[in-house]
């Protein structure tokens, strides 16, 4: 197909051109320009790619209250920064705009369920851990608050993180956990996204 297209434009672009002499040696004529736009316009529309958003068009609107915590979650703010996240991806990679809840189209509620630590290396003569991964375990929903239907409901979703804790880094969990709230805030506008 593309050996097609090449072909053609060798002959409308071709070298050799009657005009030349009066237009200069590689003139573009407004036919020609036309044709090759017309072609790129048909090559653009080729493939499983489309210029459509993924993001439902009837909602204009989010509400994002500040997530819960669950009883073991003993962490202080941390529901408060994954809140702040997750209304900031929204407000930049969604057409959706953040609103109260008496405006809004929609209201996107969740909960930490749990915070998981699990080292991933230890130093071998005291045990201390070099590696730590940090898993969010979470439940939300995304409700039209319109119709009262359920747009998204999700529970023990989880996401994870690593930090490293020994030399030259010495992060803590401060850091594992900024990862895995900025991934969280990414998945759940994917998660978004992906609804029919």
């Amino acid at each position: 197909m593309l050996q097609t297209w090449f072909r053609m434009f060798q002959n409308v672009l071709g070298k050799a051109d009657s005009g030349k002499a009066r237009r200069g040696m590689n003139a573009m004529t407004p036919i020609k320009v036309t044709i090759l736009l017309a072609a790129v316009a048909a090559l653009a529309g080729c493939g499983p790619y489309t210029m459509k958003s993924p993001y439902r068009s009837g909602i204009r609107s989010v509400a994002v209250p500040i997530w819960a915590r669950g009883k073991s979650v003993y962490r202080r703010n941390i529901e408060m920064e994954l809140t702040e996240a997750i209304a900031k991806r929204i407000e930049t990679w969604t057409p959706y705009k953040l609103a109260t809840e008496t405006k809004a189209d929609s209201k996107l509620t969740g909960r930490i369920v749990r915070i998981d630590q699990q080292a991933l290396a230890k130093v071998r003569e005291t045990g201390r851990p070099v590696e730590v991964e940090v898993t969010f375990v979470l439940e939300f929903s995304w409700r039209d608050l319109r119709s009262g239907k359920e747009l998204l409901d999700k529970t023990n979703y989880r996401v994870s993180g690593t930090y490293v804790t020994s030399e030259p880094f010495r992060q803590e969990f401060f850091h594992g956990s900024q990862e895995v709230i900025n991934l969280v805030a990414q998945r759940i506008v994917e998660e978004m996204a992906d609804i029919d």
